[in-house]
């Protein structure tokens, strides 16, 4: 099933565009890594691969990773060298990759640095776009100290505390400067941090404003980590676009999220895997407990969101070794949306919310990124998440 390069024609394939329940067997012909035509009996390209039985859809997107979330206790992630953290994180991106994740949105982490050995090719990743350190108020989310002791990490590889309208227009400056795609605060308290109450609003309604006006500004948004309606509704009547989590809407949010034209990426599989192996691989007792509340309201939230018209996408939030349940998110997020709004949310609704229209689709003029599947998932959906079963990712037309 290999591909010789970019140059190709693809042969008898059972194709999912992303957006399209049909399922039709078509040959693509890849030129300079870009979809130049889909048919029957097309000619062309330097190699022919016959894909006759096998499945092909667009390269999926993980529009919730963290290349930098390199364990589960932030002031241990935070106060590491940021050398070693970009390592560690490099060789998440790959295996990433590998899963048939050709993109991912780093919303926490990344930087220019990074972008740019994955621009030259020194590393082999997905495609990138990164937020750069998330923006957390003192004593929020993202603020990784003990109470009871005075530190400080100065690297912030994942998380910057900045308080005040101004020092918030700067850093969002500041990151659009090095390069990110978006801008992430935190507007809610969190799982693994030590000193914020789940349950409470962060960043007053002028931060987050100023926050999303700069956004604005650089034809970006702003994702903001919220879990609660409270939350959420605060987030997104001030500026907000993507919700991440969400997973304590009601109704009434997931309403005022439609009429504001936001979207939610929900995060089931972390929970999931923190309740199974958080406490194995060193989460606090604090976070186990937060862990606990929010992990079977994001089915619900899904729901919510999807019956007020809101647009559902797809992500996954694993830190640490948990990354390698990355597949069994599909699997979690399947059990409440089903085959096809699973695969639309993973390819072509994930790069709506990411605002590109030549990834998460099969279609003339896209980049040529491409799970194949030795089955159709329509028929047995377990294929997506079958860690044993055999994939063939392409990306730019090349196989990885």
């Amino acid at each position: 099933m290999a591909l010789a390069n970019a140059n190709v024609l693809i042969r008898n394939v059972q194709m999912f565009d992303g957006r399209s329940p049909e399922v039709l067997v078509r040959d693509i012909l890849v030129e300079n890594g870009v979809i130049r035509e889909i048919g029957s009996n097309l000619a062309g390209g330097d190699s022919t691969s016959d894909f006759a039985g096998s499945f092909l859809m667009p390269g999926m997107i993980d529009n919730h990773c963290h290349a930098y979330g390199i364990g589960l206790n932030m002031l241990q992630m935070e106060s590491s060298k940021k050398s070693y953290v970009a390592l560690k994180g490099a060789k998440r991106l790959a295996r990433a990759l590998s899963r048939g994740f050709t993109t991912v949105r780093d919303v926490a982490g990344g930087d220019i640095g990074l972008a740019r050995a994955i621009d030259e090719g020194v590393i082999s990743t997905p495609n990138y776009f990164y937020t750069g350190p998330a923006l957390s108020q003192t004593g929020g989310h993202g603020d990784p100290r003990d109470a009871n002791f005075d530190l400080c990490c100065r690297d912030n590889h994942g998380v910057e505390v900045v308080d005040g309208v101004e020092n918030l227009r700067v850093a969002v400056r500041e990151r659009f400067r090095t390069g990110a795609h978006a801008i992430k605060i935190m507007a809610s308290g969190g799982v693994v941090s030590l000193t914020d109450p789940l349950r409470i609003t962060q960043y007053s309604a002028e931060e987050i404003s100023v926050v999303a006006q700069e956004a604005r500004r650089r034809g970006s948004y702003v994702a903001a980590h919220a879990y609660t309606a409270d939350a959420v509704i605060h987030a997104v009547t001030n500026g907000v676009r993507s919700i991440e989590h969400g997973n304590l809407i009601d109704a009434k949010a997931a309403e005022i999220m439609a009429e504001n034209e936001a979207v939610l990426v929900p995060t089931l599989i972390t929970y999931a895997a923190m309740a199974e192996h958080g406490e194995s691989l060193g989460m606090t007792s604090i976070a186990l407990s937060k862990n606990a509340e929010v992990l079977d309201a994001g089915r619900k939230a899904i729901e919510l969101a999807t019956s007020a018209g809101v647009m559902v996408g797809f992500g996954t939030d694993l830190m640490g070794d948990l990354e390698s349940q990355q597949l069994q998110g599909l699997k979690v997020q399947h059990e409440v949306q089903g085959t096809l709004e699973l695969l639309r949310s993973v390819t072509s609704r994930n790069a709506a919310i990411l605002g590109v229209n030549n990834l998460g689709v099969v279609a003339v003029g896209a980049q040529a990124d491409f799970l194949v599947l030795e089955r159709n998932p329509f028929d047995d959906p377990s294929i997506l998440w079958d860690e044993t079963a055999k994939r063939v990712v392409l990306k730019q037309g090349y196989v990885i």
